[in-house]
């Protein structure tokens, strides 16, 4: 076989890797961006919008943030943690109708530090909590982000109107998701009743969690 024979063949061998390998990499785009779509669901939609439309920078972000936090780890509550956790946030519920700003900014600090006993990064690195959040809970993350843009805008005037009203009991229904999604049990822990000390009869049972609407008074028990 003469040398040129060999160069053509090198040559030609050598194109066609380069055009499996641009076939390869547009194939790989789009799948690549949808994956993100359907992991980060409206936070992609938002994130594209922060960008000007600009679809690729905003799945350079999302693609980032899960590299940074797709591996995390998440430690379960105890349960007496969970119920502290519970009663909290019942009782910030409860203050709404009396002090609705300072319900919300309750409900943030709430999430902040439930986000960090779960094992995400601190409440005292916003950001980058909620970027972890928005990998892991991609669909429930924008109650917060709403009581905290909320909690942290300055107030000019002497008292809310009905408007700020509304948006902060809205603000605070949505972070009730993400609240919801932080304290549920995951799948390999048991809910079993707790049982009286050393006498091995159930306890009393736990109430049901609270669902009256935020606005409205605690019902009397009777």
């Amino acid at each position: 076989m003469s040398t040129g024979v060999i160069i053509a063949l090198i040559v030609i061998v050598a194109a066609v890797l380069i055009v499996a390998a641009v076939v390869a990499q547009r194939a790989r785009g789009p799948q690549h961006g949808g994956s993100l779509k359907r992991r980060f669901g409206p936070e992609y939609d938002r994130a594209v919008a922060r960008h000007d439309g600009d679809t690729k920078a905003a799945e350079r972000e999302l693609g980032e943030r899960v590299e940074r936090h797709g591996s995390l780890h998440t430690r379960p509550l105890e349960s007496a943690e969970r119920e502290r956790f519970e009663a909290r946030w019942t009782a910030a519920q409860e203050r709404f109708v009396d002090s609705p700003r300072e319900a919300v900014g309750e409900a943030d600090r709430l999430l902040a530090e439930l986000a960090g006993v779960r094992g995400f990064p601190g409440g005292d690195q916003y950001e980058e909590q909620f970027a972890a959040l928005s990998v892991h809970h991609a669909h429930h993350v924008d109650g917060y982000r709403r009581v905290h843009r909320v909690t942290h805008t300055r107030v000019d005037g002497a008292q809310e109107s009905g408007a700020d009203t509304e948006e902060l009991r809205e603000s605070m229904v949505a972070a009730r998701a993400l609240f919801e999604e932080l304290v549920r049990p995951g799948r390999h822990e048991t809910t079993r009743p707790r049982t009286a000390k050393n006498t091995g009869e159930p306890a009393p049972a736990a109430r049901a969690p609270h669902t009256w609407s935020l606005g409205k008074r605690r019902p009397k028990e009777s």
